[in-house]
């Protein structure tokens, strides 16, 4: 006879800990899972360290089946998102489930049960705390490597979404490119030419202390590019400091880059990072006493890096300044001998931005999406 199941809530430090190494055993064989830092998860579901908890309610619950995990799933209410955008959506994240179906409508009906009691008129996942988290279901892309910003699942994820009549809500698409690729003679001509016709200048840097006070520039600029989607809520600035010590110190200096205008205002940016993906799977979640030793030669030796973050102010876009970035990126990659890159999620009808690399002869390797039910 199969033990029962029930949906208990996450209250306790070892509760929190099952909670964060489940993923560890529900894709312990598969070789595309990238597990995370297992006390980097414990310590962004800290209240007392992650910032993002002052302006959510947060609920984690796990699926337990006799004494063992067999599922689990994070409740959250982005209160801007509430009260900014009128948005009554209950978000769900860090859903993982065994594949069996008793198992995914459990948790999904106790996020029913609690948006219900919160006034939320809908439920959308899988996503994070803000608009800089994990986002997003897999829904192609399987046998593709994933990366340290993303969620993998397997397949029947998906089947079990549609089994409960949950709509798609959001695509997003995934590509890298190789270097090859990249027109370095056309890109240094045109950045250039585009140097002097409005006065700007790039910036470059040697060292991560050099990126630190323009580091609030940037979650400036990005909050003028990314305001126009219609998700987006602003960080605060505590959650601005907590991203910045966050990513920043995993920032190679020279995958950095900013162009500013004859005032000194910063116009443009762009962030890569190194990849730290098999940096990740040789850790296998621990940091110490030798995971360090891992991202240390992924930082320096890497010939892959993430495509982070890309941002224009409005006044100068379809300007050509994204050819100064793209100088930039040419040869600092040459230099290094970084050989793929791989861009994060960018919405199926963010257009524009597919456009902008469409000379780089991209391939599209992973798609992903949020699914949407009504509560009511």
């Amino acid at each position: 006879m199969k033990p029962v199941t029930q949906i208990v809530e996450v209250t306790t430090h070892n509760q929190l800990k099952a909670f964060v190494k489940f993923p560890f055993r529900l894709y312990k064989n598969n070789p595309y899972w990238v597990p995370p830092l297992i006390q980097d998860e414990m310590d962004f579901f800290n209240s007392e360290k992650n910032p993002s908890y002052k302006e959510a309610e947060v609920q984690l619950f796990m699926a337990v089946r006799g004494k063992k995990v067999v599922g689990r799933i994070a409740l959250i209410i982005n209160k801007k998102e509430v009260e900014q955008l009128q948005l009554k959506k209950l978000r769900f994240g860090w859903f993982d489930f065994i594949d069996d179906q008793e198992v995914s409508k459990m948790l999904l009906d106790k996020a029913f049960e609690i948006g219900k009691e919160k006034g939320m008129d809908h439920l959308e996942g899988p996503m994070g705390f803000t608009n800089m988290d994990k986002v997003g279901v897999l829904t192609e892309g399987y046998e593709e490597l994933s990366t340290m910003i993303t969620w993998y699942n397997f397949p029947y994820y998906v089947q079990h979404f549609e089994k409960m009549h949950f709509e798609k809500a959001k695509e997003w698409l995934e590509f890298y490119f190789y270097t090859k690729d990249i027109a370095y003679d056309q890109y240094e001509n045109m950045s250039e030419r585009i140097q002097k016709r409005y006065q700007l200048k790039l910036v470059s840097f040697k060292s991560s202390r050099e990126i630190m006070p323009y580091a609030n520039k940037i979650f400036d600029l990005l909050d003028v590019t990314y305001s126009k989607l219609a998700s987006y809520v602003p960080l605060t600035s505590e959650q601005v400091e907590y991203f910045k010590n966050k990513y920043i110190p995993l920032i190679d200096p020279d995958f950095i880059k900013i162009v500013e205008n004859e005032d000194g205002e910063t116009i443009a940016f762009a962030i890569t990072m190194p990849s730290y993906a098999k940096a990740l799977l040789k850790a296998k979640g621990k940091m110490w006493p030798f995971g360090f030793i891992h991202f240390l030669k992924a930082r320096k030796n890497t010939k892959e890096v993430l495509f982070y973050l890309i941002g224009i102010h409005p006044d100068y876009q379809k300007k050509g300044v994204i050819f100064m970035l793209f100088d930039a990126y040419a040869k600092a990659y040459n230099k290094r001998g970084i050989e793929k890159a791989i861009r994060t999620p960018e919405l199926a009808d963010n257009k524009d931005i597919q456009r902008l690399w469409k000379a780089f002869n991209p391939v599209n390797h992973k798609k992903r999406c949020t699914y949407r039910k009504s509560i009511t």
